[in-house]
């Protein structure tokens, strides 16, 4: 596989960037709303809630910005993402234990509806930017007879399910992005896979000596170490599967 930047913004395409907005602007709405100084006097709660949930939408826009380079990087970060989502929930659980409230159960309709809803596929024209943002809250607004309810229970309940939805998003996500690592290898693999190409190329366009092993084109390669250490000579392009050595004569003045 050879090396390809794609567009460092494609994660606007993401189903679970534009899930963590939605939950990102509920965290905002829900904790304006109902995190007041009489259960967060010092206002830590409320600044924890809202940072877990912006974390959630940056790392994920990080990540996959980072996907043409360093695969192994966007993994980390999605793991990071995946991680805020899960303290953001865990805010939130706290919110309803403290209140004693109903934790809504697998088979609760408004769970289930919640859970059932789908987004719509991303269309986007050059002012990608606008219509993310009309994307965004379209999708918002399927939400928003729990989300914009005056219970804060609802609210909570319907915040914990869509944290749940995420946390399967990314960490589905994670797994597709081992297997493609798998499968086709990092950055810099793929980079030194592209030079010697290249050099496999160069040496067939010079005339180089074929490999008297196998057959292939032979780069000009230096020894590293040893007696001959800092002599040139012949090396087999498709080392290490082959190692066929050509000696290089020094010229003669």
């Amino acid at each position: 596989m050879g090396v390809n930047i794609q567009f460092s913004q494609s994660y606007h395409w993401l189903n679970s960037w534009i899930l963590a907005n939605v939950i990102q602007l509920a965290t905002q709405d829900s904790c304006e709303r109902f995190v007041d100084y009489r259960i967060d006097p010092g206002s830590r709660l409320y600044d924890q809630m809202v940072m877990a949930a912006r974390c959630g939408v940056a790392n994920i826009a990080e990540g996959s910005a980072r996907h043409s380079t360093f695969i192994e990087t966007e993994m980390r970060l999605l793991d990071v993402a995946r991680a805020s989502i899960d303290e953001l929930q865990g805010d939130i659980f706290n919110f309803l234990l403290r209140r004693k409230a109903d934790v809504w159960a697998i088979g609760n309709p408004f769970r289930e509806s919640i859970w059932q809803i789908r987004f719509d596929t991303p269309q986007y024209s050059n002012s990608y930017l606008h219509d993310a943002a009309t994307h965004i809250i379209a999708q918002k607004s399927k939400f928003d007879s729990w989300l914009g309810s005056d219970n804060p229970e609802i609210v909570a309940n319907a915040l914990l399910v869509l944290c749940l939805r995420e946390n399967k998003m990314l960490q589905s996500r994670i797994q597709s992005q081992l297997e493609s690592f798998r499968q086709t290898g990092g950055f810099t693999e793929n980079m030194t896979a592209e030079r010697l190409e290249a050099r496999k190329a160069q040496a067939s366009s010079i005339g180089a000596p074929s490999c008297p092993k196998c057959g292939k084109p032979m780069l000009k390669r230096m020894q590293k170490k040893g007696q001959m250490q800092g002599r040139e000579f012949w090396g087999c392009s498709d080392y290490p599967r082959c190692n066929g050595l050509r000696p290089i004569m020094p010229t003669r003045e």
